[in-house]
């Protein structure tokens, strides 16, 4: 009879275990955060200015002061800069984004790359708008490959 307690305790134990290992939350009735790690990408510095993403690959001059910051459905300009080898940054800009809480994307902008600048081994000017509050993972894609994803903050209005 101990026996049994003790396995039973055990597998119950390991269950709970399993389950809070999930990579999804359900927050509330109908909303369901499809990855609860999701946090806003570093600042890094590069020619002078300030940039969101991944240091030494991809990011944009973006210093999350009030002018530059996202909100919902306010259209900004932001310059993307890339780091990489001549093979892997030919190709158009291509960038798509999920919200946290969904898992359709949309696409956000497009466009050619340009010569090095600020630091970078290439560039490109973009308009951007993200239409809701909450974290949005912006992928970036050079020539149909994905080449790097950086995660924002849209701020309440």
């Amino acid at each position: 009879m101990l026996k049994k307690r003790i396995l039973l305790t055990f597998g119950i134990i390991l269950s709970l275990a399993i389950a809070g290992c999930n990579e999804e939350e359900f927050i509330g009735k109908n909303e369901k955060v499809i990855k609860s790690n999701w946090n806003e990408s570093s600042l890094f510095e590069s020619g002078g200015y300030t940039m969101i993403g991944e240091e030494g690959r991809l990011g944009f001059i973006y210093d999350d002061s009030e002018e530059v910051r996202f909100y919902p459905g306010k259209e900004q300009k932001y310059m993307w800069h890339f780091w990489g080898g001549k093979q892997e940054l030919e190709g158009e800009l291509k960038v798509v984004a999920t919200h946290e809480n969904e898992d359709e994307e949309i696409f956000v902008t497009s466009g050619v790359l340009g010569a090095a600048n600020n630091g970078a081994d290439k560039h490109a000017p973009s308009n951007m708008s993200l239409p809701k509050s909450g974290i949005w993972k912006l992928d970036a894609y050079i020539g149909g490959s994905l080449f790097g994803s950086i995660y924002v903050k849209v701020h309440e209005k």
